[in-house]
């Protein structure tokens, strides 16, 4: 397999292959787009672990990815000094490594649905009973596109909102830049080959997790790709799938380092964890034994520890990076840099307590049982816009009152939809895209 090129990897040409302005990097006018769209306002009224909570100290997916943003930038700022002082990149570029990582950050969880990962569940649990069934919409989708919603894929969705529904519809979306989209992507395949990569591997690249983007926005990410350098080989299905881009390593990191350590904090504020179980951990993790200042309240210890614990969880993440070059510039790198790091075990530890204990509190549960049916109850009430529609051969200005009436008051967005396929994206778009608070909102109005 070939290796990797920094000076390719680093490609920030963009969809329109804008000039690139000096006093202003297109890395840095990404980072602005994402900070300004409303996918990413929407953020704040999204899920991070405790749904629909009125503590205000705890995160939601705004605060979550601003902070992983942080620490992306701090993990990339290390590892570009380090590159270039090893000659793998321009001294001058070595400030476009922590750019490209932050931006790629703030986005990462982007295409999250209303109540976190079950509300993921939740979508494609319904998408699958339809698609299964006998809804006159989802006739004709062709049966290797099914997998894209019956796991529906927040990534994929967040890949989505970047090239194409925001800003610049169709015609590139954010247009951000190749380097940033090659580090926002997590798993460089389509639905149906990730699919048939676990199929037939009981250990799958780990690029091979789940699926990056959907078919419809499977060119934007083939052109920045190839701008990109990134190898390309042919999954089961025949169709390419791509190693992935080194820097996608560093986003994983800040994000593991974010929800792991943090989790903790919130946990203690949330009343779901002990003070001495998360003290335990953080001081454990951060060689420190205690704040050593007289008069702490114990939520000001605990947030002391957890600023120490990140702090020891970047370096131990550039030290994996640096150890694990080599096999990351060649594409057979297949773990992540926290797995592989001199933390793995305290990392273990951190998720073990929030498995057992945190994500298992009986508010967090009644609250995701509550998601689920809210996000069912949504989508049961959407379906016959789109059943409609198919009836009248996808004529908008046929449909009968009702469906008008409902198209307006939710202002759903139709422009897209020719078939059966495009009118489920444009029924995932919309409700993926809901705050916790608009989807319960949304859900009473459509069940009376």
């Amino acid at each position: 397999m070939a290796k990797m090129n920094w000076a390719q990897l680093l490609n920030t040409d963009t969809y329109d292959n804008k000039q690139e302005q000096a006093e202003r990097p297109s890395y840095v006018i990404a980072a602005d787009r994402i900070t300004f769209s409303a996918p990413f306002r929407r953020l704040a009224n999204k899920t991070q672990v405790h749904p629909l909570y009125d503590n205000d100290h705890l995160r939601h997916r705004l605060i979550h990815s601003e902070e992983v943003a942080s620490v992306g930038r701090s993990i990339g700022m290390q590892v570009g000094v380090w590159l270039a002082e090893e000659k793998f990149i321009a001294p001058e570029d070595a400030h476009k490594v922590a750019g490209v990582v932050q931006a790629a950050c703030l986005a990462h969880d982007v295409g999250n649905p209303p109540f976190g990962h079950s509300g993921e569940e939740a979508i494609g649990k319904w998408c699958s009973d339809k698609l299964r069934g006998d809804s006159p919409v989802l006739m004709g989708i062709a049966e290797d596109r099914w997998q894209e919603f019956e796991k529906f894929e927040g990534n994929a969705q967040g890949f989505r909102i970047l090239t194409r529904l925001e800003m610049y519809r169709n015609q590139g979306g954010m247009r951000m830049p190749n380097a940033v989209l090659g580090a926002f992507m997590k798993y460089p395949m389509g639905a149906e080959t990730s699919k048939r990569f676990k199929d037939k591997l009981a250990q799958p690249y780990v690029g091979a997790k789940k699926f990056g983007f959907f078919e419809t926005e499977r060119a934007y990410f083939t052109q920045a790709a190839q701008a990109m350098g990134l190898p390309e080989a042919q999954g089961p299905d025949g169709q390419s799938w791509w190693r992935r881009h080194p820097l996608v390593y560093l986003v994983e990191a800040a994000d593991d380092i974010c929800y792991n350590i943090v989790d903790l904090e919130d946990g203690y504020s949330a009343g779901d964890l002990s003070f001495k179980e998360v003290q335990g951990l953080l001081s454990a993790f951060a060689n420190s034994p205690s704040s050593n200042q007289g008069g702490y309240s114990k939520f000001e210890e605990i947030s002391y520890l957890r600023a120490r614990a990140i702090g020891a969880a970047i370096t131990a993440c550039v030290d994996a990076f640096k150890a694990n070059h080599a096999a990351i510039l060649d594409g057979s790198f297949s773990d992540s840099l926290i797995g592989v790091s001199s933390r793995a075990k305290d990392f273990a530890k951190i998720e073990k307590l929030a498995r057992e204990q945190l994500f298992k509190a009986p508010r967090k549960t009644r609250l995701e049982v509550k998601g689920r049916n809210v996000i069912r109850k949504v989508l049961d009430g959407l379906c016959p816009v789109y059943e409609e529609l198919a009836q009248r051969n996808w004529q908008q200005d046929e449909l009968p009152d009702y469906e008008r009436q409902l198209i307006n008051a939710v202002k759903l967005d139709l422009r897209d939809v020719v078939d059966a396929y495009t009118a489920l994206h444009s029924l995932t778009d919309f409700v993926s895209g809901m705050t916790d608070r608009y989807a319960v909102q949304i859900s009473d109005m459509l069940s009376g």
